[in-house]
């Protein structure tokens, strides 16, 4: 197997995910700011979407979006468990990761692109305005307060496990702070969980 890479919190959460994994791949490393993911060879035989992270199988078959890589991986590594040793954690993790992406995430990518992102962006995919893009950012920053409500006493968004969700949820808060939307100082239970994962070795991968 080997994964293509790239600057960014997408790739970002796989190698994350494969450190705490023990795991090592051989990487390509795709140039996003040049647009080397948007043309040929990248976007006609390795991904159409012309997005990274993407994992090619040993038999030549190619897998993209993060959460279906984390996946595969648990499958193919079980141990440690990072998604769930049981079909309950596995949903738990899966409903938290996809809460995280819808309410958070989305929101604060979305309000990047169309406003300090939007000159690399505007002639990739479609924006909303400026308006829009601090609409965005204002959703971010009160799902990301509603996310720390419903944590209560958990050490990890699954209660005292590590997962997948915490990763997913750290990679992208560091992200959004680095241009320019600090999430974590929304809540402080968000703001103790990006520091406890924040001293883990794989934060740096």
């Amino acid at each position: 197997m080997q994964l293509y890479n790239s600057i960014g919190p997408n790739p970002q959460v796989v190698r994350m995910f494969l450190a705490e994994k023990g795991l090592t791949l051989p990487m390509v490393q795709i140039d996003l700011l040049a647009g080397e993911n948007r043309r040929a060879p990248y976007n006609t035989d390795i991904n159409k979407a012309g997005q990274t992270p993407a994992l090619e199988l040993d038999n030549g078959a190619i897998l993209s979006e993060i959460t279906v890589i984390c996946e595969y991986l648990e499958d193919l590594h079980p141990n440690p468990v990072l998604i769930g040793a049981t079909p309950e954690e596995r949903a738990e993790t899966r409903m938290w990761v996809r809460r995280i992406d819808l309410n958070i995430v989305e929101p604060a990518l979305n309000g990047f692109r169309a406003a300090e992102g939007r000159p690399l962006f505007e002639s990739r995919i479609k924006l909303v305005g400026a308006t829009g893009a601090a609409e965005l950012k204002e959703i971010a920053k009160d799902r990301t307060r509603w996310l720390g409500d419903l944590m209560g006493d958990n050490t990890y968004v699954c209660g005292d496990r590590f997962s997948l969700a915490d990763i997913y949820l750290f990679v992208f808060i560091e992200f959004a702070a680095s241009v320019g939307q600090p999430l974590a100082a929304e809540h402080p239970w968000v703001d103790r969980l990006i520091e406890r994962v924040k001293a883990r070795p794989s934060a740096k991968a």
